[in-house]
């Protein structure tokens, strides 16, 4: 039985797996050959992956692998609320965000889905199951990348007719490569920005994470009943150590072992 969706939070290892690892994982599980997150946005991926895991339970047939637009997108995103209405699925679908592509977003959501596909049986797969041919119901093989112009196709069609003077081809063709060229680079370097702010953004909920854990701590060790005990004064010693080059384990030792010495010595007085 798969695990409840509820139980993974977002400190849980399933939001730590990279972003190459979930592509790996789409594209080896559904035959795709996705390069960035944010093409899963419309909602087609997710569908198909809920039905390779629970077989019969999507409507393939009304999956638009070719939504292009928010409306469409949105219409997918429906389909699978649906699916996670029916396996009392407890996951909440940010649609909004979803749809506008944003990669850190596309990620969580991949990463979530990742977890419970590999929840579900164990993780293993359906050898029998056709990623193709649950596609195809049109009877043609739908793309997940429409909404992704390709610039080749841009180039091919901006190529100038054969009577056109062979120096006019030269600058076109001079042009069309500048551009390739230039259009590459800003997608390269998009991506790494991208993975950049998905690094600087893990680690700002890993921060905050265990901040609010520290934070928890220290308003427990002013509970008057507490705030006089050796132990909580050791906690206090490594809570507001001021040099972060050196521990102040050894420090907070020492002041519950003298602790316990004290105690050993006034009980042996009380025995005498």
């Amino acid at each position: 039985m798969a695990m409840s969706a509820a139980n993974i939070g977002m400190m849980d290892g399933a939001y730590f797996v990279g972003r190459n690892e979930i592509l790996s994982w789409i594209n080896a599980t559904l035959q795709l050959s996705l390069s960035r997150v944010e093409e899963a946005a419309s909602g087609a991926v997710q569908c198909q992956m809920m039905d390779m895991v629970h077989p019969g339970v999507v409507p393939m047939h009304k999956v638009n692998f070719d939504a292009k637009s928010e409306y469409d997108m949105i219409q997918n995103y429906k389909l699978l609320q649906e699916v996670f209405n029916k396996l009392k699925i407890e996951k909440h679908i940010d649609v909004n965000k979803l749809v506008k592509g944003r990669p850190l977003d596309n990620l969580e959501f991949l990463q979530w889905l990742k977890r419970y596909c590999d929840s579900v049986n164990g993780g293993i797969t359906n050898e029998n199951y056709n990623p193709v041919e649950r596609r195809t119901k049109g009877g043609k093989e739908r793309s997940l990348r429409g909404s992704h112009k390709s610039f080749k196709s841009l180039q091919a069609n901006n190529l100038p007719n054969r009577g056109t003077i062979d120096g006019h081809k030269q600058g076109k063709a001079s042009d069309s490569f500048y551009a390739e060229q230039s259009a590459y680079q800003i997608q390269e370097l998009s991506e790494k920005i991208a993975d950049l702010k998905l690094s600087v953004d893990n680690m700002e909920k890993e921060r905050d994470f265990y901040f609010t854990k520290l934070r928890d701590i220290e308003i427990l060790c002013q509970r008057p009943e507490l705030e006089h005990l050796p132990m909580t004064n050791a906690i206090r010693k490594i809570l507001y150590a001021a040099d972060a080059r050196e521990s102040a384990l050894t420090e907070a030792e020492e002041l519950i072992s003298s602790s316990t010495v004290d105690d050993g010595e006034a009980e042996a007085e009380e025995t005498q």
